[in-house]
């Protein structure tokens, strides 16, 4: 029988959440870059953006939890970000803009820093 530490089931359960954030971040990517190549008023804009609000709506939520283990000034950070992904995934759902370039290039960035 396997005896884990707490330490390394807690590493582990980090390690996990991470890899479940970098998917949801590709998909959300994969999805706003159909959209893109689709145009604004296709139906796969409107369901990357509605992914994108759900994966950042739930970011959000969890950073701004007090049992977030992240220092405080990057949480921050990370949720500034988020709500301008939410502004900007919004005035592209309404027809105000087609800057999916920039929601891509962000969530690459993010995702790409989860390591």
């Amino acid at each position: 029988m396997y005896q884990f530490s707490y330490s390394e089931v807690q590493t582990d359960s980090v390690a996990d959440a991470k890899d479940r954030e970098r998917q949801l971040l590709t998909r959300s990517i994969d999805l706003l870059t159909t959209a893109r190549d689709a145009g604004p008023n296709a139906g796969e804009a409107t369901e990357a953006i509605l992914f994108m609000n759900r994966v950042w709506t739930s970011l959000i939520s969890d950073l701004g939890s007090p049992d977030n283990e992240l220092p405080k000034e990057l949480r921050a950070n990370l949720i500034s970000i988020g709500l301008w992904l939410l502004r900007e995934g919004e005035e592209v759902r309404q027809g105000r803009s087609d800057n999916f370039d920039g929601l891509i290039e962000v969530s690459q960035i993010i995702r790409d820093g989860l390591k």
